[in-house]
């Protein structure tokens, strides 16, 4: 099955169980047409250009017993609409001493990659997972995907649900390509198709799926780039070097264990992300080891400035195979 309908079946089969779950969102009708047509306009709803207003709307609706999923078009709009997120829905179980809680899902494409500039190509998951009260999911297969979509339908609390726009046959085909039939993108085949369970079970947060038992470098990243280290990881063993994998598959809750075990072994850390490097997912990483008291050694591939709009000058700022590959060679020679 492909990404974005793997999560589209997650929906559809606890839908079919739970009738207050609800979508709402830009263009819905035609974005998720398949459960306009199953679920009717009263639960599949289209909203104005207006996030703040139907993301506020969606926090209202969890407020009252529903389970909105709130759809924006793409992540870097969620700054207009963080204040019924930041200051609301965030908060709103530990301000009512845990009896009013807010099941909203806040579901966005994001991520970069095919030449649309840094206003439409960030990813933004670690600003995101820096606010208390909120789950951030990053899948990186169909499989995963939908297996934790229904995980976040059954969740007492809000949850950011990132689908990176390269896993998106719709997106690279339709909404990101903007006529540019010449465009090639690098997509992760595994994390676009996949093979998906016959009926959905629900992938637990905070637990991270690991590749391999690498004892020289432990590389661990999220949803493009988990594809992408993995691809690096089989030419360093082409060179003797042997590494693992962590794909977290959720920030928050973070799987700190698996990390640090991991990195007992290797000693060494790297993080791919690209969202930006500055107080973000790479130092968090890095002081989740630190503070145990594992003696390791540490480099990042992130995204360290703003995405230029011009494919060439974007791909010299977003991590990729080759970035990745050097920067283990040179931990791995410290």
């Amino acid at each position: 099955m492909h990404y974005t309908e793997a999560v589209d079946s997650a929906i559809a089969q606890k839908m079919v169980e739970d009738n207050t779950i609800i979508l709402l969102g830009e263009d819905l009708p035609l974005l998720r047409r398949n459960l306009l047509v199953r679920f009717g306009p009263e639960r599949i709803i289209g909203t104005p250009i207006s996030e703040n207003a139907f993301t506020g709307a969606g926090v209202s609706a969890a407020m009252s017993g529903l389970r909105p999923i709130v759809e924006l078009y793409m992540v870097d709009f969620v700054s207009v609409a963080m204040d019924p997120i930041l200051n609301h829905a965030a908060k709103l179980e530990t301000f009512s001493g845990g009896k009013w809680p807010a099941p909203i899902i806040i579901r966005m494409p994001c991520g970069g990659g095919y030449g649309d500039g840094g206003q439409h190509e960030q990813s933004l998951w670690g600003w995101l997972a820096h606010i208390p009260g909120i789950d951030v999911v990053v899948p990186s297969t169909p499989a995963d995907a939908g297996g934790l979509m229904l995980q976040a339908l059954q969740q007492e609390r809000p949850v950011v649900f990132l689908e990176h726009k390269l896993f998106s046959r719709s997106w690279i085909e339709f909404l990101g390509s903007g006529g540019r039939k010449n465009m090639k993108y690098d997509i992760p085949a595994d994390g676009s198709y996949g093979n998906v369970p016959e009926i959905w079970e629900p992938v637990p947060f905070g637990k991270a799926a690991v590749h391999g038992k690498g004892e020289d470098i432990t590389i661990v990243s999220v949803g493009v780039g988990v594809h992408r280290a993995i691809r690096a990881r089989e030419i360093l063993k082409g060179e003797g070097i042997s590494a693992s994998v962590i794909d977290l598959r959720t920030l928050n809750p973070l799987d700190k264990e698996s990390v640090r075990r991991s990195v007992k072994v290797s000693g060494r850390l790297l993080v791919v992300d690209e969202d930006y490097e500055g107080f973000g997912l790479s130092g968090e990483l890095s002081a989740v080891v630190a503070e145990s008291g594992i003696p390791f050694k540490f480099a990042r591939v992130c995204t360290r400035t703003s995405i230029p709009y011009s494919t060439k000058g974007e791909k010299e700022v977003l991590p990729d195979v080759d970035t990745i590959c050097s920067e283990a060679r040179k931990l791995y020679s410290l």
